[in-house]
């Protein structure tokens, strides 16, 4: 790996009440190949861990925010950062993602690839993502579809696709098209930021893609016994989540950038859903107070700048 690599990418890790081992090793993949910034979320017992985070060389930024203020708006604080040092290229990562070997080397390299075959700039570029828990692979999504996997080849490549969604962890950002296509929602605060941001940035006229030349390992939800969670076909969040998921989604169904075919999808998706929640979970009464107050308050966000 050359110095110019190193220098041209920085890593974004936001972090909140962190696994401390699971954080290390990521950093420690990251610090083989690239400078990185961590963001946190007002952590108990940050300073427990602080000095271990910025032993590593590669480290250029511990920023303690000192209480949540949303994985969207710790994110801006690191682009902001990003963008005013000068860096080509950002990475997302969530804190408990593990990475293959070269990542940086294989996503810079499949960038360079994607940007050569599409007729639209590259907005963004994420991973191949595999479940740890499951090994079961998440295929990149497009919305026009209904069943089956959705992988299809960007432009004919063999190991690159077309996508209408990125998951946030993992994502390469080229940092010139921030200022076009705006940073984070921060008020979804959590849920659905990434989904928003690809929304907007696919109706700038961008083009999103993903690839098998990286992989990033990551579980989305938590741990359940309930079968299609372990088959990784619905994701479980505690019911606090369920307020931010609720409220965020039906905001996007009233924008116009938003696609009509994730709309109708995700109306079904998210009634489906909310019945099982409410029908077979334990917590069912929190679920309701969540989701009910969710969608009351939708219509109460804001609509902040977004650069």
């Amino acid at each position: 790996m050359d110095n110019k690599l190193k220098t041209s990418s920085c890593a974004i890790v936001v972090t909140y009440n962190p696994d401390v081992g699971a954080l290390l090793k990521l950093l420690g993949q990251l610090n083989k190949e690239t400078d990185f910034l961590v963001i946190d979320n007002g952590s108990v017992g940050v300073d427990q861990y602080e000095e271990s985070v910025r032993v590593y060389n590669h480290c250029q930024f511990f920023l303690k925010l000192g209480e949540n203020k949303g994985l969207a708006e710790a994110l801006n604080v690191g682009l902001r950062e990003i963008m005013a040092r000068g860096y080509e290229f950002a990475l997302l990562f969530d804190q408990d993602s593990s990475l293959c070997d070269m990542y940086v080397n294989r996503m810079m390299q499949a960038y360079k690839e994607v940007s050569a075959l599409a007729s639209r700039k590259i907005a963004a570029l994420g991973p191949r993502i595999i479940n740890p828990q499951t090994r079961r692979q998440t295929p990149f999504k497009l919305f026009n579809r209904i069943f089956l996997r959705t992988d299809r080849f960007f432009y004919g490549a063999k190991e690159h696709y077309f996508a209408d969604f990125l998951i946030t962890s993992g994502t390469l950002l080229p940092v010139s098209s921030l200022p076009d296509i705006g940073l984070m929602k921060a008020s979804y605060f959590i849920d659905n930021v990434d989904l928003e941001w690809c929304f907007r940035a696919k109706s700038l006229g961008y083009d999103l893609a993903g690839t098998d030349q990286a992989v990033l390992y990551h579980a989305i939800g938590e741990r359940s016994e309930n079968p299609l969670v372990q088959q990784g076909l619905m994701a479980q969040h505690k019911p606090a989540r369920t307020y931010y998921s609720s409220r965020n989604r039906i905001d996007l169904y009233g924008r116009n950038y938003a696609p009509l075919g994730w709309k109708l999808r995700d109306c079904g998706r998210f009634f489906l859903k909310a019945c099982w929640l409410l029908l077979a979970s334990h917590d069912r009464k929190l679920y309701w107070k969540n989701i009910s107050a969710g969608i009351r308050d939708s219509k109460d966000l804001d609509r902040e700048e977004l650069v």
